[in-house]
């Protein structure tokens, strides 16, 4: 018999995408990135964030190639990045002194470094999905990705999808359980579950989206009960008068010594015009005294006289500086002054931020130098240890302290009775920034189920209690007090104690994904 000859197998090759399905494709995730950008304040509106992701999840469905899936989560970053932190490319021109197109070239470079994150979400859910179900796989990849955004390099939490919310009085109760990223996880499961709901429009999709519709009401009831348990235990605290000192200082003057008067003058005469009751609380900004408070002189004795003349408690923000062996180090500080103008205590700031308080690799970029006109490189303060104020204790965070949620944390676990945020935002001139940096702010009072009071150079300032309400709230660039009561309050959380547990949750299950989808991939080309 004549043996039968086989032919090789030959591989059927792949079928281009057409052009127009490419175009498509990118359409919608543009279109996705422009719905995360309007998520955020101050030109959209945190109920689109609910929605943000279907587009994109639209395109991903049409793609089969990880490859593909990267590059439609990087034009979503790309796009989003751009709306939400254009305003870079206006601080580096306006305080780095670099050319405009310097300033959008560096703008879009971070653009392009965020957008990494989208990129890397879409392409494992790529690559997940012929194992594990949108709904699962999508709210915990974009937790995983949004916390590694939040800690890489130096770590950079700005507008992560939770603070979209922050206006969402009954919802954002659920932070003191799980976070501003539980809140990440619930909008991206709602996404997954709306696109399933289109998509598929079967009994199975039905009943999951009203399981989740159930979710979403128990965590609504949660937000009613606990805002009403807050409140009950907020009345019966010991309070505190406060005010608020807005000075609105141009940032071009800040640092000039021939200015140094006239700023601490106007500072005082809106102290003056605003003092509260004895024993109560006068908040300055982040640098309001643009000097070495530490060095005798007149304009120390000013601000010690205006503490003494108001009986009030007086914080301020001021750099201070310590002989440390063959060099001087200096400090972003906040001083605590007491009725009798004594410096009580000070607090020195933990976490810098590149470029605005100190340059990497100086010696390799002196064209940077101009970002930290005024002040030069500051160093790192020791911890995130309270200011006392008598029995009772502070949490000071400068700037873009506000933003962190585990530095809240750890003044909570330290027996902070109150926050307060000092910060310049004039950098950030008439643009999104103030008002997205305000928002993330309201998040740490609920997360720590503390009061937090807000005073801003130029604004945002403002008065936040312990369910995220905006008591008071100031505008920008205008001279401005505001004066309120707050209460020292202690509230036990979850968050307090365990952190983010929903981080690691979801970094384990998603290991658990990838190995299942490992195993049939593996499976199938058996």
């Amino acid at each position: 018999m004549k043996s039968k000859t086989h032919k090789p197998t030959v591989e059927t090759p792949q079928k281009k995408v057409p052009l127009k399905t490419c175009l498509t494709n990118i359409f919608f995730a543009a279109f996705s990135g422009i719905l995360l950008f309007l998520s955020f304040p101050k030109f959209g509106s945190g109920w689109l964030a609910w929605i943000a992701l279907i587009p994109l999840f639209y395109a991903l469905n049409r793609v089969t190639k990880v490859s593909h899936g990267l590059l439609l989560g990087f034009v979503a970053g790309i796009v989003s990045s751009v709306g939400i932190f254009y305003w870079i490319a206006y601080v580096i021109v306006m305080y780095g002194h670099l050319p405009l197109s310097v300033g959008l070239a560096l703008m879009l470079l971070l653009a392009c470094y965020l957008s990494l994150y989208i990129s890397m979400f879409a392409g494992s859910l790529v690559f997940l999905l012929n194992a594990m179900p949108l709904y699962l796989a999508a709210p915990v990849l974009w937790v995983c990705f949004e916390y590694g955004k939040s800690i890489i390099i130096t770590g950079f939490p700005w507008a992560n999808l939770g603070y979209s919310q922050y206006l969402n009085s009954y919802l954002i109760q659920f932070a003191d359980i799980a976070g501003v990223f539980g809140l990440s996880f619930l909008i991206i499961l709602v996404n997954a579950v709306f696109w399933e709901v289109i998509h598929k429009k079967s009994k199975k999709v039905l009943i999951l989206a009203g399981a989740v519709g159930v979710l979403l009401v128990v965590i609504v009831a949660y937000g009613f009960y606990r805002i009403d348990r807050v409140i009950e235990i907020v009345r019966n605290s010991p309070e505190l008068e406060v005010s608020l000192i807005q000075g609105n200082i141009d940032q071009s003057i800040k640092w000039n010594d021939s200015y140094q008067r006239e700023t601490l003058n106007i500072y005082e005469q809106l102290s003056l015009k605003n003092t509260p009751g004895p024993e109560s609380l006068i908040v300055w900004p982040e640098t309001a005294a643009p000097f070495k408070f530490q060095d005798n002189s007149v304009l120390r004795d000013q601000i010690i006289n205006l503490a003494v003349q108001t009986k009030s408690w007086l914080m301020f923000g001021s750099v201070s500086y310590a002989q440390n062996e063959n060099r001087m180090d200096f400090y972003n500080s906040a001083y605590l002054l007491s009725p009798a103008g004594e410096v009580r205590d000070r607090y020195d700031k933990v976490h810098l931020v590149p470029y605005g308080e100190y340059v990497p690799l100086r010696k390799l970029m002196p064209f940077v130098e101009g970002f930290t006109e005024g002040i030069g490189d500051f160093s790192t303060g020791k911890g995130f240890y309270p200011l006392s104020m008598n029995a009772h204790k502070i949490g000071v965070l400068i700037c873009y302290e506000g933003i962190l949620a585990p530095a809240a944390r750890a003044y909570k676990n330290h027996a902070a009775e109150l926050l307060v945020n000092i910060t310049n935002d004039a950098w950030f001139g008439d643009t999104s920034a103030p008002f997205q940096h305000f928002s993330m702010a309201v998040l740490r009072a609920v997360e720590t189920r503390l009061y937090l009071v807000r005073a801003a150079n130029t604004g945002i300032s403002g008065i936040v209690d312990p369910t995220g309400k905006i008591i008071a709230a100031t505008g920008i660039f205008q001279e401005d007090a505001l004066k309120g009561i707050v209460k020292f309050v202690k509230i036990p959380t979850l968050h307090d104690r365990f952190g983010d547990l929903i981080v690691a949750f979801c970094f384990g299950l998603a290991v658990c994904f990838f190995i299942i989808s490992f195993r049939r991939r593996n499976q199938k080309c058996l």
